[in-house]
């Protein structure tokens, strides 16, 4: 007479045993699996296009403070696309694109890829050397203050421009005008809007 089995006891692997080594097997055997199989977030995938000027629309400036507006751009559609690098920024040719005067942008930290869905966002902050005192206003330099009711700022790699007629002629979000000294402003990279 046998005494009790234990289960599994003197029996092979079980079915799920034998699918669950087929998988890891597979998966060992994959070129693409492993660390490089996950993309990190907001990596850009090989077949998302670059975004264009035409699937972008921005809406205005927030004003942050005194000499600081952050600008989001929203991707409209019709796909997902790839957003990098730092804007263009230039004051407004008021009607005449030709006329724009472009601002040295200077670079302030790292530029990533964002990946933005159709709907998904994103924000570069820029910051102005401020215009001292009240009213007239001056400039520490001694140079006259510059004084626009609005900017042209360009998505690098999107065909926009701060010098051309590319890219977003925004105002205030507050309803007043940009003051600023010199022809420098300082700008973020885009970011998505949870960075």
């Amino acid at each position: 007479m046998r005494g009790p089995r234990r289960r599994g006891a003197g029996r092979g692997p079980g079915p799920w045993a034998v699918a669950v080594a087929a998988v890891a097997c597979a998966c060992a055997l994959s070129p693409s699996a492993g660390p490089a199989a996950a993309a990190p977030a907001g990596a850009r995938s090989s077949s998302t296009a670059p975004c264009t000027n035409e699937q972008l629309t921005a809406d205005g400036a927030r004003r942050v403070d005194g000499s600081r507006v952050r600008v989001t751009v929203s991707n409209d559609g019709p796909a997902p696309c790839v957003l990098k690098g730092f804007p263009t920024v230039a004051l407004a040719g008021q009607g005449s694109p030709d006329r724009n005067k472009p601002l040295h942008v200077v670079e302030q930290g790292p530029a990533r890829a964002v990946e933005l869905g159709v709907g998904g966002r994103a924000s570069t902050e820029l910051a102005f050397t401020p215009v001292l005192g009240e009213a007239g206003g001056y400039c520490a330099s001694g140079a006259e203050p510059t004084v626009v009711p609005s900017l042209v700022v360009g998505v690098s790699g999107a065909g926009g421009g701060g010098a051309g007629g590319g890219g977003f002629q925004l105002a205030p979000d507050d309803g007043g005008q940009f003051a600023l000294c010199g022809a420098t402003v300082h700008a973020t990279a885009f970011r998505g809007s949870g960075s």
